[in-house]
């Protein structure tokens, strides 16, 4: 298998490392989806809490899941389903949250400055930007450039088959599904204005939430390219709401360094 799945009822044991996307077959793909699909439909209808209105917050509220439930809130509610599954954790008012639940949470709440007349398709596209991540992590391939690329690629295409299978299977019909999967992506950036948002979304919650450890983490002349390409990804309209964003004295020296240069 070229896709490590970590279910709560079956494991599955990948290679001593992942190999280019390109090696992983048709069938080995709709193995692990099929894998991944069975968890979380299982998940679902065990009516787990879509929220915990205490730590997070979205447009339309949902506090159990029935047939009843729109396919949105049915969509939205999987992909959070798998989002609780991360076992990295973070605090979050005292409490311990997925750390994937807590990011997907942080992307929603930028698109709703970025963009609050969003689509259904965009907001679910945005909420499933790391859609189970954590199975797959940084040091399953090379650590090469090329390794880097060849993971980045490989985590946008799962990502985007998996937010594709469950938008199908709560009522979405093809062209919706693959719309929700092509924003995934990011297939169109410059183009595709929901695309651009969605970038711009990532983007700011890099600068908001996780550029801070960055930070700590590596130096300076890197430091000062990575903001540079983030800058350069956004729009117009991304470009004004970074204003918005608490940042500290050196992180704002350090972006202001980045755009002069």
């Amino acid at each position: 298998m070229s896709y490590r799945i970590a279910e709560r009822y079956q494991k599955v044991t990948p290679p001593a490392a992942y190999q280019a996307r390109e090696n992983i077959t048709t069938q080995e793909r709709k193995s692990s989806l099929e894998k991944i699909h069975k968890i979380e439909k299982l998940n679902t209808f065990r009516c787990l809490p879509v929220f915990n209105s205490a730590l997070f917050h979205r447009p339309s509220q949902a506090a159990d899941i029935s047939p009843m439930t729109s396919k949105f809130d049915q969509a939205l509610a999987r992909i959070d389903n798998a989002h609780r599954q991360d076992p990295n954790m973070v605090t979050v008012n005292g409490a311990a949250v997925p750390y994937e639940l807590y990011y997907a949470n942080k992307m929603t709440q930028h698109l709703e400055k970025r963009d609050p007349s969003a689509s259904e398709i965009l907001r679910l596209a945005v909420r499933a930007q790391h859609l189970r991540r954590w199975e797959v992590p940084r040091s399953s391939y090379p650590m090469t450039r090329p390794g880097y690329f060849a993971w980045r690629t490989a985590l946008k295409n799962r990502q985007a088959d998996i937010a594709k299978e469950i938008c199908l299977d709560c009522g979405y019909d093809a062209d919706e599904a693959g719309r929700v999967a092509s924003l995934v992506r990011k297939e169109d950036m410059k183009q595709d204005v929901e695309c651009q948002a969605l970038e711009d979304v990532a983007c700011l919650v890099f600068l908001d939430d996780q550029f801070e450890k960055f930070e700590r983490e590596h130096d300076e002349e890197k430091i000062v390219g990575i903001l540079r390409k983030t800058w350069t990804k956004m729009s117009e309209k991304g470009h004004e709401l970074v204003s918005q964003i608490e940042m500290t004295d050196r992180a704002k020296g350090l972006l202001t360094k980045a755009l002069s240069t």
